[in-house]
């Protein structure tokens, strides 16, 4: 079976440095030593133990960094310069990912999110697809409320990374 998802993308062009924005990201999300965060989690005995290993990995926003990929070095090996800057950061929450899943599995195809930092001429973008336009097609309010409750909590996280 073939499902046409129409995705919304949400973007912001900051004027501040592009270190400066990464930065900031960086600074809204939990930073956990993953291979003790994997660890935890796979031997957890109970979900009361899971959500103990997660909720020790995450930020005030909710939110940890998975992964932070350097895609704009492939891309300055080519040109030889040092331009353009692009990262792209995988970020997320295994309890909100689970919330998400119970009702519609699909979301574990889409969670952790991508956020894209790039630089260009007229600034640095931030962006974002919404997990809520992943998640709409399948007709589920309760996976939907809990996907807007994370699109809600990245959008503040990449407004302030702009401001």
């Amino acid at each position: 079976m073939i499902r046409k998802i129409e995705i919304e993308r949400f973007s912001l062009t900051s004027s501040k440095p592009f270190d400066q924005v990464v930065a900031a990201v960086n600074a809204g999300v939990g930073h956990p030593d993953m291979a003790e965060f994997f660890r935890s989690t796979r031997e957890a005995r109970s979900f009361a133990e899971l959500k103990s290993a997660v909720e020790k990995g995450l930020s005030k926003t909710g939110l940890m960094l998975f992964m932070q990929l350097d895609q704009g070095a492939v891309l300055q090996k080519e040109a030889g310069q040092e331009t353009p800057r692009i990262i792209r950061l995988l970020i997320g929450n295994p309890l909100i990912m689970k919330e998400m899943a119970k009702h519609v599995p699909d979301a574990g195809s889409y969670a952790p999110v991508t956020v894209l930092v790039d630089e260009r001429l007229d600034g640095v973008h931030l962006s974002y697809d919404r997990m809520s336009s992943f998640l709409k097609p399948y007709g589920d309010t309760e996976a939907l409320k809990v996907a807007k409750d994370l699109d809600a909590k990245v959008e503040a996280l990449l407004a302030s990374a702009a401001a």
